[in-house]
């Protein structure tokens, strides 16, 4: 099926314009502004008078759960959440059951999204202390990158050796996406509140987590990551920055296509606080944690000036027995987003009065120049056509019942949005529409321009 959206509010390469765009064999064939004419042919009209077009998020951080850990979510069903969402593809992390480590489970990812998956995909594959040499054999045009964890989280693979991680980083054939938490830091804080806990001085609940994920243990670890990158030349990306000390490690001056060393922050460091833990609880519980407002004033800041170099989901499923336990001790870290966080970031940046074309930027195309995808993250003739309508004249509420996610909650629950995705076009197949999908198709395996 061929489209041709008209009437569109385009977003795209710091522009906003009125065009029509003619979608042909699943490639942006025609941009058509100005009263020019356009032979569409037999396309569907789509009439996108009052919507904003832009071209598909693309979230480079994941955490889908298969194989192994299906009862919380699997491929299928986060890819459906993703494209309700506006996210047309993603890039999903190892810590999964197996632990994807090897180039052949590596390759039964990509096998399983390939039956399954309504978005477009790639997959890291994950370091740790002894398995370089799978990781040399990594293929930069066709795999995303090399997972790194410098501090343990969900499924503990937390590389510790030097040796290992000063080899990792002059050797891995493709860029690093690093979780920066200093392991010895953590461990202490996380004894010193245990044993507070024993003698009935705290309680074991949700606000102890910046005490024990301290800003300290992000910045000591991103440190690190960083002078390794620039000793050994490494492409480096760290992943969810959630403290205002770690965004000065970082260079806003250089452009985009010249740097190796980025950051990537999330919607939850910039819409929550250490505040917000009485409120949510358990719920809003992740890794890093989620900080004091001056870190979440900071990273908005960090927004404004170019050190935050991409916005990424941190997409983490559990269920809700894994949640919401007794202790702060037991309750897992990481929930689910990624259907909710474009329309949270629109209002969000609308709200602090930033222009809609930088978090198209951020979450579009910044990812594509970053991770070099092949012609995807803008609208452009002659690329894949990854296309999202907007209408962001709604009055609706984020609920549980709502949710696409296989564990059927979500964080955001009763938060009020005014903007909604009302469809999402994958490889230029229409796969969402006004809360229907259309599932004749699968999403593509992402190609990389190394």
């Amino acid at each position: 099926m061929n489209y041709y959206i008209k009437n569109a509010h385009i977003i795209n390469e710091d522009e906003c314009f009125e065009a029509n765009v003619l979608v042909s064999d699943g490639i942006i064939a025609k941009i058509v502004k100005n009263g020019e004419m356009c032979d569409y042919g037999n396309a569907q009209v789509i009439d996108a008078r009052g919507k904003y077009l832009i071209p598909g998020v693309i979230d480079e951080h994941v955490h889908f759960r298969e194989p192994g850990m299906t009862a919380k979510a699997d491929i299928y069903s986060e890819s459906r959440a993703a494209v309700a969402g506006g996210v047309t593809s993603y890039m999903e992390m190892p810590n999964t059951v197996p632990q994807t480590t090897t180039q052949a489970l590596l390759q039964e990812k990509f096998d399983l999204a390939a039956e399954k998956s309504l978005a477009n995909h790639s997959f890291y594959i994950g370091a740790t202390n002894d398995n370089l040499d799978e990781i040399v054999k990594t293929d930069p045009q066709k795999v995303c990158g090399v997972k790194l964890f410098m501090g343990s989280s969900t499924g503990n693979m937390l590389v510790d050796k030097e040796e290992m991680l000063e080899r990792l980083f002059k050797e891995s054939p493709c860029l690093i996406a690093a979780h920066c938490e200093d392991e010895k830091i953590i461990k202490s804080n996380t004894l010193k509140y245990k044993e507070l806990t024993e003698k009935h001085e705290v309680i074991p609940n949700a606000t102890i987590h910046p005490l024990v994920r301290t800003e300290e243990a992000c910045y000591r670890s991103t440190e690190k990551a960083v002078k390794l990158a620039q000793k050994t030349g490494a492409r480096l990306h760290v992943m969810h920055i959630s403290t205002r000390a770690e965004l000065l490690l970082f260079n806003p001056e250089t452009p985009l296509k010249n740097k190796k060393i980025t950051a990537e922050t999330c919607p939850h460091y910039l819409m929550f606080d250490d505040r917000d833990y009485d409120r949510l609880g358990f719920a809003i519980k992740c890794n890093p944690a989620i900080k004091s407002t001056h870190d979440k004033l900071a990273l908005l800041r960090g927004i404004q000036d170019g050190y935050i170099d991409t916005i990424g989901s941190d997409h983490a499923p559990h269920l809700r027995e894994e949640k919401f336990t007794d202790s702060y001790f037991t309750a897992k870290s990481g929930f689910p987003s990624i259907q909710h966080n474009l329309p949270l970031m629109v209002d969000y940046f609308l709200r602090n009065k930033l222009p809609l074309t930088s978090l198209v930027t951020l979450m579009c195309h910044n990812p594509a120049t970053l991770y070099q995808i092949d012609r995807r993250g803008f609208i452009r003739e002659g690329y894949h056509a990854d296309l999202v309508l907007l209408d962001n004249n709604v009055n609706d509420l984020i609920t549980n019942e709502k949710a696409f996610y296989k564990c059927g909650w979500t964080p955001y629950d009763g938060t009020s949005i005014r903007t909604q995705v009302t469809h999402t076009f994958v490889n230029g197949n229409l796969v969402y529409e006004n809360g229907l999908f259309h599932e004749e198709n699968r999403g593509e395996r992402l190609t990389f321009n190394r």
